[in-house]
């Protein structure tokens, strides 16, 4: 891999990894859904103004309306339903819950892509989910943990609904420019949060505000960038190889910014689900089946 490639990926897991702890931070100050409108208001603005420097087309309008209907699950759902989740889970339980998603993305793809799962893929499909059940379900939190974890595991759904669903898009669109507009028009559904918002923003200290920033900058606007330009370059099987390290680095990361560490079940219940995706994404895919009327 060239040195430009690995840079790109690695930038992007850093900040991936590094947002669960932000979103923690921003829940001490703001409700759920601000924390959502507040990162994706500043993602926004980054975003928009790339794409005027850069001159991004407008897409047709029907690929407008797809975009905005995939955005709805991937951007506005998959955030929102994660900083629910995380008012009671811990950043890094979090991260281990979402590691489960390329085995629901996979899962889908057989069912709408053609895709499909030999033997180890099917058994590794089921390790995986047995671990989130393990950290969802684990004995020793209480019911407000398992309605967050829940919660969690619904994001990381609609995000494999918005990996699968963008493909025949990304055939005809520019990666880049898919992922600028849907960013942007993921953020429109938030602005449901604005009652109450100014409140907060005069209210809370500047160290939240900085993490906003953080947030809306760096996890969200730069690392989407990233990993779209790393998937360009390189192809996913390199690159989401690399997601498996993301929870290590979230638990990292937590422990240093906020002194949180998952319980010794939902670590075990994490790498229960992280050996199933490897499974499942390494040696668990067979050929896809010919699609009527086109290649595989």
């Amino acid at each position: 891999m060239d040195p430009r490639s690995l840079t790109l990926i690695v930038v992007t897991i850093l900040f991936w990894a590094s947002a669960f702890a932000g979103i923690r931070e921003g829940l001490d100050h703001f409700t759920p859904g601000h924390v959502s409108l507040y990162r994706f208001l500043v993602a926004s603005v980054v975003l928009l103004a790339y794409a005027l420097v850069r001159r991004f087309p407008v897409p047709a309008w029907g690929d407008l309306l797809r975009i905005g209907g995939l955005s709805f699950f991937g951007i506005t759902l998959y955030h929102v339903f994660l900083n629910y989740g995380e008012v009671s889970v811990p950043a890094g339980t979090a991260s281990l819950i979402i590691a489960a998603g390329p085995v629901i993305t996979a899962l889908l793809a057989t069912r709408f892509l053609g895709e499909r799962l030999n033997a180890l893929g099917w058994a590794g499909t089921l390790v995986s989910l047995s671990g989130v059940a393990l950290i969802v379900l684990g004995k020793g939190e209480n019911l407000d943990f398992t309605r967050g974890a829940l919660l969690i595991l619904g994001s990381a759904v609609f995000t494999s609904v918005y990996f699968v669903f963008q493909k025949p898009l990304l055939s005809r669109i520019d990666p880049l420019h898919f992922t600028v507009w849907s960013l942007i028009l993921g953020t429109l559904p938030m602005l449901v949060f604005l009652p109450g918002f100014t409140g907060e923003l005069a209210r809370a200290p500047l160290g939240a505000h900085a993490a906003m920033v953080y947030l809306g900058v760096f996890p969200s606007a730069l690392a989407y960038l990233t990993w779209t330009s790393a998937l360009a370059r390189v192809g996913p099987g390199v690159t989401t190889s690399f997601l498996y390290v993301s929870p290590v680095l979230a638990i990292l990361i937590a422990w240093a910014w906020r002194g949180e560490l998952p319980t010794v079940l939902s670590v075990l219940g994490g790498l229960i689900a992280v050996a199933g995706v490897i499974a499942v994404n390494t040696r668990g895919r067979l050929p896809a089946l010919p699609r009527p009327g086109g290649s595989a």
